[in-house]
């Protein structure tokens, strides 16, 4: 397809609104090029829908540069939408820049289980026939996973299994130590974690596991495709795995050769028994994207109603559900997927059917439906799977906060040089070339590299999201 004017979704909405729309797509691979050469022309579309933090000094900036229009003062002519953010203070918050100005018009995911798309998985055939359970804490991880190693799950007589496939920049058991690989809050104070000490313990356990054959000796290199033969050819017992371009991908490509093959969610550990986890991977209702209105646009006012149209019930439905007795029906009252997209007659599976006919599936101007998601992942380890992961407190997450325009090229200087090293010296760490009693001399090498200075950027920054 080469343009969203050929999705079922956008038809509709033009065939109910009388609105021709223009869609002009940059080409693959160079989403921020082009980006940055349009906002430096002086003419832009009427709307551009894209990740405004990405504008050079962030959105506040473009606002300030005249590319774009806040919506503020249009409100009244988008009641839809107004009555949203009205009914959802934080997500008004996440839609705003810190003097307030609301950027356009957002992208929402309007419950917690669409807000959650990635985590940790476990073979359970192979905890079945090993007789242990789903392991919640880090010690009850260790258990399954020396048991994996010793116990020859897949039943082939050689010691081949890889207990855990993790990547090399994967740390999703690092917040069971208090400290995820990026900033946090304690209430309202920035930490970064990777120089706290929960992180040495952390590191400690990987390196332990590293050295006990638990993690697959070439995590540091592993990619897609590696990680595609090692899953289906029988060898990985746990993973951090997408819900859908994991869970339901592996399960549907062993299927046929291997029908008692099972992926599940598991909780993320934590370090004790029955504790909640704080963190986990978890995107924001709010997700950054918006269709902002430009400096260019000459009738605000109609661009805002069209606009609000997707946020109505019935924009809701034909975003996520396309068009009424084509690509769903309703049954009861609730809007269900036909044919078209469950079975397709082209034979697209489920996922490029979706992106032929509805937005629900990518992103745009308006509000993801539950309903839609429910639909998405079909299978019940699925469903389970983001309600697990979704089981978080979340409450020492960073908010979307904005780096300050005048903060910005410094902030970006030391979080490049930051990240190179530390990602280096994770490596280094849990394969052992690097002795743990080195980490204080890393926490202190970080310091110089200016970790501090970013953290204090960091803390300016949330106090304004506190603010806004």
């Amino acid at each position: 397809m080469k343009s969203y004017g050929e999705v079922t979704a956008w038809k509709e909405i033009e065939a109910k609104t009388g609105v021709k729309i223009e869609f002009q797509h940059p080409a693959q691979g160079q989403l921020g090029e082009q980006f940055n050469l349009m906002v430096a022309s002086n003419k832009l579309p009427d709307v551009v829908d894209y990740g405004w933090n990405a504008y050079p000094g962030g959105a506040q900036k473009a606002i300030r540069d005249k590319k774009l229009i806040p919506l503020n003062d249009y409100l009244d002519h988008a009641p839809n939408l107004k009555k949203l953010l009205e009914d959802h203070p934080e997500w008004r918050k996440m839609a705003s820049t810190d003097h307030g100005d609301l950027i356009g018009f957002p992208f929402i995911r309007e419950d917690v289980t669409q807000q959650v798309f990635l985590g940790p998985a476990i073979r359970k055939d192979w905890l079945d026939q090993l007789n242990l359970s789903v392991p919640t804490t880090i010690d009850e991880w260790h258990t399954v996973l020396k048991a994996f190693k010793e116990r020859d799950p897949n039943g082939n007589g050689e010691a081949d299994e890889i207990p855990i496939l993790i990547s090399a920049g994967e740390l999703t058991f690092a917040g069971a130590f208090g400290t995820p690989n990026d900033f946090y809050r304690e209430k309202d104070t920035v930490k970064y974690g990777p120089i706290e000490p929960g992180f040495k313990e952390y590191l400690a356990t990987m390196n332990q596991w590293y050295n006990e054959g638990l993690l697959d000796k070439d995590f540091a290199t592993t990619d897609a495709k590696m990680t595609d033969a090692k899953i289906t050819g029988n060898q990985v017992g746990a993973a951090v795995l997408f819900l859908n371009g994991g869970i339901g991908k592996y399960m549907d490509l062993m299927a046929q050769s291997q029908p008692d093959f099972k992926l599940v969610g598991t909780p993320y550990p934590t370090l004790n028994p029955g504790e909640k986890p704080v963190f986990g991977h978890m995107d924001n209702p709010v997700t950054g994207i918006f269709a902002a209105i430009t400096g260019s646009n000459q009738n605000v006012v109609g661009t805002v109603k069209f606009l609000d149209y997707l946020y109505s019930e019935e924009g809701k439905l034909i975003m996520n559900f396309g068009k009424e007795g084509e690509t769903y029906t309703l049954v009861d009252g609730q809007p269900r997927y036909t044919d078209a997209i469950l079975n397709n007659p082209d034979g697209l599976p489920i996922s490029q059917a979706f992106r032929k006919h509805i937005m629900g599936a990518t992103s745009g101007p308006f509000v993801q439906d539950v309903r839609h998601t429910q639909q998405y992942t079909t299978k019940p380890e699925q469903k389970e799977a983001m309600t697990l992961w979704s089981n978080t407190t979340q409450e020492k997450r960073m908010p979307p906060v904005s780096i300050s325009v005048e903060d910005s090229s410094r902030y970006s200087s030391i979080m490049t040089d930051v990240n190179t090293f530390k990602d280096e010296m994770i490596l280094k760490f849990i394969m052992g070339t690097e002795p743990l009693d080195h980490f204080d001399n890393y926490v202190e090498m970080l310091k110089g590299l200016g970790i501090e200075e970013a953290i204090q950027i960091q803390q300016a920054a949330l106090e304004r999201y506190n603010n806004r």
